[in-house]
């Protein structure tokens, strides 16, 4: 909902229809229930029928704020509606200085002696514990800088080629050789790429090679030339199809409470849509339009679209201030956006000064 269609309708809700918009979600982020007139009524500061607090419903169905999801129930917010109220009517709340040590003590703790996959594993299953949602880390592995490639040979037409980041991630994959190498041409490319690789990313480290395409032709020979080549090809296709790690821990979070077949049935569509690698660099790129937290619900999310799903997801920086990753909390739509947010964005403030 842009800032002029929330400014409009705020200009349509008087005091009593914004009281009662509020008590509406309220109780559905806190109970996940429709609210009746006549409970709304007692609720309400000030006096008011159920017939009038009917009337008032009626006229925030008609602004497709709420919704009746079956007769004569009472009123839950539709997606316009939290849309609205998270842009509204929400109040941030703060991180305890409790929540703060909680969040740094396991942060840290799992950064130390730890690869940069176990850190944002850990800090995935401490926002599932924080937020009872599933909490979800995307990083892009071609950001981390390089620190080391190396050939095995382990037949005449195939090497291991093994690459080392400099946070400690460790990757293999199988490459095919050209007929004829040899040993000795298989350590000369090692150590020409690890001359020129060094502290550079993936994509650096292609581009620079593909600089120095005629020096590497002065220095090696034909086939330990190919073997450079194929040494980062491996790894660094195009820049769409750069691998990325994601890290979803808590889906059992999701589980609770729930008992409606339709519930179930748009939890099975998240668990694919987390199963798949389509679409997931679209959270990085989500991430990367907003300079902090931000919110998607439901179908404003291309990627969990089919399962109704909330995300709050914040990017997280390296040393050079570039984003590399997200992190955040997927669940329901009546998450605990007050309390999440700020731990979502402390969490990925943490992360960024951690990988400085």
């Amino acid at each position: 909902m842009t800032k002029p269609v929330i400014d409009q309708t705020l200009q349509s809700l008087d005091i009593r229809s914004r009281d009662i918009f509020r008590l509406i979600v309220d109780t559905y982020l806190r109970e996940g229930e429709p609210l009746g007139s006549r409970n709304l009524s007692r609720m309400l500061p000030h006096s008011l029928s159920p017939a009038t607090v009917r009337n008032v419903m009626s006229d925030l169905e008609h602004l497709g704020l709420v919704y009746a999801p079956h007769i004569s129930a009472g009123r839950l917010p539709t997606q316009r509606g939290l849309r609205l109220f998270i842009d509204a009517f929400m109040e941030i709340g703060d991180l305890s200085d409790d929540e703060r040590r909680v969040i740094d003590a396991q942060v840290k703790a799992s950064a130390s002696g730890a690869t940069l996959e176990q850190m944002l594993t850990e800090a995935s299953q401490m926002l599932s514990g924080l937020s009872r949602g599933a909490g979800l880390v995307l990083a892009n592995k071609s950001d981390a800088a390089l620190k080391h490639i190396e050939f095995i040979q382990l037949e005449p037409t195939k090497a291991l080629a093994v690459m080392v980041s400099q946070n400690g991630d460790v990757e293999n994959r199988v490459v095919d050789l050209p007929a004829g190498v040899t040993t000795s041409q298989l350590h000369e490319a090692s150590n020409y790429l690890n001359a020129h690789i060094r502290g550079r990313t993936l994509v650096e480290a292609k581009l620079e090679i593909a600089r120095l395409r005629e020096e590497t032709k002065a220095a090696l020979d034909t086939l330990s030339q190919d073997l450079v080549e194929k040494g980062l090809a491996v790894w660094a296709g195009t820049e769409s199809d750069l691998p990325a790690r994601l890290i979803v821990r808590g889906r059992a979070n999701l589980l609770e409470n729930v008992t409606a077949q339709a519930d179930i049935e748009m939890l099975r569509h998240l668990f694919e849509d987390l199963e798949t690698k389509d679409g997931l660099m679209q959270l990085l790129d989500l991430a990367e339009e907003g300079s902090g937290v931000r919110i998607f619900i439901g179908s404003e999310n291309r990627l969990f679209s089919l399962s109704g799903s909330s995300l709050v997801v914040a990017p997280f920086r390296d040393k050079d201030a570039r984003v590399v990753g997200a992190l955040g909390v997927i669940g329901p739509t009546r998450l605990n956006y007050a309390r999440i947010v700020p731990m979502v964005d402390y969490t990925a403030q943490l992360i960024s000064r951690m990988l400085r």
